[in-house]
């Protein structure tokens, strides 16, 4: 039975620890500006100095995510992408890189389409994993058993709001790591990560061992060294995806963008004085 890359991602969130930094996860989604196009970025990235990408699976009505991703999905959506297609990016840039990718998604595509089906092919993609920004954990089990088996990461999302008991109910069940939203919102850039999040990793890691990673608001490398200074990984997304936009069109350009974002981050994120 195909398995998927759960220990490639433990191992390389380990590795960025022991190098005394914070791994670089970047999320693009899949089919944007068209497949071919989505997957060369993932690939630019991955060059650029990330550690992890995350592939959006595009949606209609994306709840977390802010204008940019927002606008980036709809272009995705237009184009007709399809599941079959996030997992072709998935399997091409991990073949490309080595690299862990993971899928994030909405539960509704996922509980479409059939749980066993989507964990079957991720797992033959070469994928890591599952960010599930929506799955409430205690109607999760049935997934995290397929997940399991086929060796991928169920990854929850924790947010300021989240008291301590339900933290510790999360962080039980997940596996890979924990994605902290670093403020009660949606995606998109901001001008200050701020303290809410370096309370809620530290809230988190007391219940845990698993690597907490801190995304929503990161745009710049000052804001990645801000929160690799507290965080076990640095989840940028929108300040990507918008890189792409401004390219307007042109492959090149954006694609270089994306890969200049990528190396800022990557030293941002190496907590050098």
């Amino acid at each position: 039975m195909t398995t998927g890359n759960i220990q490639l991602l433990g191992d390389t969130l380990a590795k960025a620890k022991a190098e005394d930094r914070a791994a670089l996860i970047a999320y693009l989604p899949a089919g944007f500006p068209t497949v071919d196009g989505g997957i060369a970025a993932i690939k630019a990235v991955f060059d650029g100095g990330a550690d992890v990408v995350e592939v959006g699976l595009p949606h209609s009505d994306p709840v977390l995510d802010g204008p940019v991703i927002q606008t980036a999905d709809d272009i995705a959506l237009r184009g007709g992408v399809k599941i079959a297609d996030v997992m072709r990016t998935v399997r091409e840039a991990h073949e490309a890189t080595g690299k862990p990718v993971l899928v994030m998604t909405y539960w509704n595509p996922i509980d479409r389409y059939g749980i066993e089906r989507f964990t079957e092919e991720l797992a033959a993609a070469g994928g890591a994993g599952c960010i599930l920004p929506d799955l409430p954990v205690q109607e999760s089990a049935v997934w995290r058993e397929h997940a399991d088996k086929r060796g991928l990461a169920t990854v929850f999302v924790v947010a300021p709001s989240s008291k301590d008991e339900r933290l510790a109910t999360i962080t039980s069940v997940g596996s890979g790591f924990v994605y902290a939203a670093s403020l009660m919102g949606v995606t998109g850039t901001r001008a200050s990560v701020g303290e809410q999040a370096a309370d809620l990793v530290r809230r988190t890691r007391a219940t845990s061992e698993l690597p907490v990673c801190v995304g929503l608001g990161v745009s710049d490398a000052a804001q990645a060294k801000e929160v690799a200074s507290f965080a076990d990984g640095v989840i940028v997304g929108s300040a990507f995806v918008k890189r792409i936009l401004d390219a307007d069109g042109d492959e090149a350009a954006g694609l270089a963008a994306v890969r200049e974002l990528a190396g800022e981050l990557a030293q941002g994120v190496r907590r050098v004085p």
